[in-house]
């Protein structure tokens, strides 16, 4: 059985939308305004792809990640791994052709089949909305979190507001840098 992980940038409640940078969103682009860079907070980014073998994405991150990703120097092992989109309305022709493999999945059972197959990590980045899904569905072995020390108040969450039994984690790394990044690392506990 492959393990799903989900890697985000996070803020101390539990946003994650626009790190980079979102249109519309207030606080777009909080990853990098009024935090010192420290490189070796990143180093989780690297490391996730050297460890990863294929990629999954809801729509709204496949169509941002893939008109820049596959250009991009720092995100070339991505480039050639596999990537699977969940999504209900997308089709063959909407996907790029120089980004490798790209298989778009319809449902939550076709990612736990995936998930079944033979093969190594499949990691999952930005898909706030998926990783509601796949968290409230069970489907999420692991979290790569780096915890950024802010308060954003609004904002896309990345755990739904569902009401569900405990989910136990252990952490099973950490690390805390000079700039009050935190690296937090999760195994479900099943």
């Amino acid at each position: 059985m492959r393990t799903l992980i989900t890697s985000a940038f996070i803020s101390l409640d539990g946003v994650v939308e626009g790190p980079g940078g979102e249109p519309g969103y207030r606080n777009s682009g909080w990853t990098f305004k009024d935090i010192d860079f420290v490189p070796e907070a990143y180093a989780i980014k690297g490391d996730e792809q050297k460890e990863a073998t294929a990629i999954l994405l809801g729509r709204t991150s496949y169509e941002a990640f893939s008109g820049v990703w596959p250009d991009m120097a720092e995100f070339a092992d991505y480039k050639v791994m596999p990537k699977y989109v969940v999504s209900t309305t997308l089709t063959d022709d909407d996907l790029v052709t120089n980004w490798s493999e790209t298989t778009i999945l319809r449902s939550l059972d076709e990612v736990a089949a995936l998930k079944e197959t033979e093969g190594g990590p499949i990691i999952v980045h930005g898909s706030a909305t998926l990783n509601q899904a796949l968290s409230d569905a069970g489907l999420v072995d692991r979290y790569h979190l780096l915890v950024f020390p802010l308060l954003l108040g609004a904002g896309k969450r990345l755990f739904s507001t569902t009401d569900k039994d405990t989910q136990q984690l252990k952490l099973v790394e950490h690390e805390v840098y000079a700039n009050g990044l935190q690296k937090q690392i999760f195994d479900v506990v099943r």
